[in-house]
């Protein structure tokens, strides 16, 4: 039965919408034959010119024909193995740039062939198992994802879920294929760098967003134009028209499956349907990197109903399984977190053009009441709804996964303007600051409702910040800048007082709410709609802090209340953490004015100090100052703003400068990390580790393994140190047993042999500067016979002029050697006689 309802869904779909397609990629085409040939022997702006002039002079049919095969062929493939026009790697000085944006902008000839295409209404295939992995899992679980686009594609072939696609209009498929390639993975040449600012893919993703989301006017027609009239099949159902947005059917997978002739298509919506389609497309390929448990959470209460009545329907048929063939585990698939910096870079211009696009709504749509949405433009209404709608579940989720796995270093910076660009959308409303008070004034007031819907994206994440920054170095400049950012954005006054308004409207107690009225918490993510007048308008704050808390959180969040006890203590943590890196950076700063002076003062004589710049991480000596005086600055400005967000007076920041102590600054500068003895040796503990990375304390690092081992220095003879260790090694492990014998004596024999056989390090005190393992210190403490130090070219060349010294007396090589041999026996009978009463008179 199953299957008989998946053939007759096929055949609905191939017999309604399909078969003109189906039959055309039957013929052979003799234009795509010579466009291949051509790519192989005519140069770049030959096949671009003559491309345009077959854009212009075939009719769609034949064009229908090599679509899918210049879409690769420009983007590349979606497994990798074309790479296209390498678009990321285009950057403007070159060549080609120009003759690559000329033919992709919005008036070019492809867009223009893509217009051409949609009029006649042919479909293209995206095989499911290159859609991003929650949303493949989810359709081959049955269920259509909470996205309107993927509505109406889905192709069922008669071999199984296995091989599903998606049937897409030229333009989805387009820009599906365009927005797959930022984070498609190809086997680029090697020696490519990619430079985000200013390469062809990030102008043209700017340049797309600019004309399909206008702040200004709506998007020009397409020039081509159906035999009805119409521009273009809108991308939904007439079950779910635009001013119902967000209201999904609660049937099951195959009830979705439907076609939509143009003609039965909503006219309102013709007018933005491609921007609509774009922001869809961008959200979904772009956003997607989080498990398919996380995805499922954030669906509407209509799709999880429509699992549940997938799963009854199929439990209540013996002989097929609960889930579709070919679904896999459900709850226990994991996409890879894969996100590069130039993919955050590309998300955050995504964000911020939303945001300039939402921003421009007019301000009478704004205000109106909610019975006059009905009467305003497509466009007006998409730009109140676009963010809100689209990117915030998403985003967040994909923040969230950024902040807790992405390296601990200054590529972080891509993800941290991305958070601050969405959370400071007044940012990007177009008004100019006409005076110098407008920056006192704060948030406007109007962005409190703003505020209170995306509240997790302000507490959370700030917790996800700090947890991060108090693992970090933040005597590094990017470090002590990325803390300076966060904490300017939050001081904006009036901002923390709204952050915290929303928080005491989420824990208002729910006895309140009930007494007030009775609803649900559905939000137009979950099953709610901005746009539908059927449903009731969520007007209270209350309920829409909550909705939005329990729908990206779950009814049973934990809520951190940002400004509670818990966090406090984190910032106070903060804050020592800021006051020891800012005296680091002054200690590191005084250090590299003495290293100046003295070369200034030595540069009278034409002398340098050339290796005390490696104390300053191998940078100069001026750009280090330099660097270190903005740490300071930064790190200064981060305590003064994080005092206004937390409201911490003068008292309770001195204070907690008393805890440092005094003598930290100079004294502890020179002392071990905090350790604790372990059976192993020295073990760091927090307070050690946070006392490293900020640079207040330090190990002497020595090598620490067996002394005869040490890799050959430069200064060292080669052929010599492995001669010499042979020898001493036989001795050695010949006479073991008498060396031990002779160094555990207490007599003078016993002290004479400690001095000859033992090393230097351990008979001075036993002192170790750095963690070392107890097997390791007991086996480099046995008594030996080292011969390494003849090995140095400085003793060879010592022993050389011994020799010729002794030569201008008559000594010959015997009794030359017999002189040294007994001044070393003197030498260390003396050093054992009076050494201790030497160490005694000088310490």
């Amino acid at each position: 039965m199953q299957l008989g309802v998946k053939w007759i869904v096929n055949r609905d779909i191939t017999h309604q919408g399909f078969s003109m397609a189906a039959q055309a990629l039957q013929q052979p085409s003799f234009l795509l034959a010579n466009l291949k040939a051509d790519t192989a022997t005519k140069p770049f702006l030959q096949r671009c010119q003559e491309l345009v002039k077959v854009i212009d002079d075939y009719p769609a049919k034949e064009l229908h024909l090599i679509f899918p095969w210049l879409v690769e062929s420009i983007l590349g493939s979606l497994d990798g193995a074309i790479t296209g026009w390498n678009l990321r790697f285009l950057q403007t000085r070159s060549t080609e740039y120009n003759i690559v944006m000329d033919f992709l902008e919005p008036g070019g000839p492809m867009l223009k062939l893509v217009y051409k295409l949609q009029a006649e209404e042919y479909k293209y295939e995206i095989p499911v198992s290159f859609l991003p992995g929650p949303v493949k899992a989810s359709i081959q679980e049955g269920v259509l994802p909470d996205c309107p686009l993927f509505h109406n594609k889905l192709q069922f072939p008669l071999s199984g879920l296995q091989t599903l696609s998606l049937a897409l209009n030229p333009f989805e498929y387009y820009m599906f294929m365009f927005a797959s390639s930022l984070i498609t993975p190809k086997n680029y040449p090697p020696g490519q760098h990619v430079s985000t600012s200013d390469n062809a893919y990030f102008v043209l993703v700017d340049v797309y967003l600019k004309y399909f989301l206008p702040t200004e006017g709506s998007v020009p027609p397409s020039p081509f134009s159906d035999n009805r009239g119409s521009v273009s099949p809108a991308p939904r159902a007439p079950s779910v028209p635009f001013a119902g947005y967000g209201i999904h059917s609660t049937s099951l997978l195959k009830r979705h499956i439907t076609h939509q002739p143009s003609a039965t298509a909503d006219p309102a919506a013709q007018e933005i349907w491609r921007s609509e389609a774009l922001v869809q497309v961008f959200v979904e390929i772009w956003l997607h990197h989080y498990s398919l448990e996380m995805y499922q959470k954030m669906q509407s209460p209509q799709v999880k109903l429509a699992l549940l009545q997938y799963r009854l329907s199929m439990s209540s048929m013996p002989s097929q399984p609960l889930t579709p063939p070919g679904s896999g585990n459900l709850y226990t698939y994991q996409e890879p977190f894969t996100p590069t910096e130039e993919h955050v870079l590309v998300v955050r211009l995504l964000v911020k053009h939303l945001h300039a696009f939402s921003c421009s709504l007019k301000p009478e749509q704004v205000s109106s009441s909610p019975s006059a949405h009905s009467h305003t433009s497509p466009m007006e209404e998409f730009k109140r709804v676009v963010v809100q709608r689209f990117v915030q579940q998403k985003l967040y989720v994909f923040l969230q996964h950024c902040f807790g796995h992405w390296p601990l270093d200054a590529s972080f910076r891509a993800v941290l303007e991305t958070w601050l660009s969405y959370i400071q959308p007044w940012r990007y409303t177009g008004e100019k600051i006409s005076s110098p008070t407008d920056l006192t004034k704060g948030v406007p007031d109007k962005w409190a409702s703003f505020v209170q819907e995306n509240l997790l994206m302000y507490t959370k994440l700030f917790q996800g910040f700090l947890n991060r920054v108090v693992r970090t170095d933040l005597v590094n400049v990017q470090n002590a800048l990325m803390v300076f950012r966060v904490s300017k954005v939050f001081a904006q006054p009036n901002l923390s007082d709204m952050i915290q308004k929303g928080e005491q409207l989420f824990l208002e107690p729910e006895h309140v709410l009930h007494h007030r009225q009775h609803r649900v918490f559905l939000t137009p993510g979950h099953g709610g709609s901005f746009l539908s007048t059927r449903q009731p308008m969520v007007t209270d704050g209350v309920f829409r802090v909550k909705s939005h808390v329990y729908g990206l959180e779950g009814q049973d969040c934990q809520y951190k209340q940002m400004f509670g006890v818990e966090l406090r203590g984190t910032v106070l943590k903060l804050i020592q953490i800021i006051a020891q890196a800012r005296q680091t950076a002054k200690r590191i700063s005084d250090h590299s004015a003495e290293v100046a002076a003295n070369i200034s003062f030595m540069s009278w004589f034409g002398k340098g100090f050339p290796d005390l710049n490696q104390t300053l991480n191998g940078g100069e000596v001026d750009d280090t100052g330099e660097c270190v005086r903005k740490t300071h600055e930064f790190l200064e400005r981060s305590l003064d703003y994080l005092c206004q967000i937390f409201r911490l007076n003068a008292g309770q920041l001195s204070q907690l400068m008393s805890t440092l102590g005094s003598g930290q600054d100079d004294g502890n500068s020179r002392q071990l990390p905090d350790c604790v003895q372990g059976e192993n040796g020295l073990m760091l503990t927090d307070l050690g580790r946070m006392q490293i990375i900020n640079g207040l304390r330090r190990f002497d690092i020595e090598y620490q393994g067996d002394p005869e081992l040490q890799p050959i220095r430069s200064y060292e003879n080669a052929l010599l140190v492995r001669l010499f260790f042979k020898i001493s090694s036989l001795f050695n492990e010949r006479f073991r047993g008498h060396m031990e014998a002779l160094c555990s004596r207490s007599d003078f024999l016993g002290r004479l042999g400690r001095h000859y056989l033992t090393s230097p390090e351990t008979m001075a005190d036993g002192r170790r500067r750095s963690p070392e393992a107890r097997r390791t210190a007991e086996r480099n403490r046995r008594p030996r016979l080292s011969l390494r130090t003849l090995a140095s070219y400085r003793t060879l060349l010592m022993l050389l002029l011994v020799y010729l010294f002794g030569a201008l007396f008559s000594f010959g090589p015997i009794s030359s050697t017999l002189l040294i041999l007994t001044g070393g026996f003197l030498y260390g009978l003396l050093i054992t006689l009076f050494g201790d009463k030497l160490k005694l008179k000088f310490h």
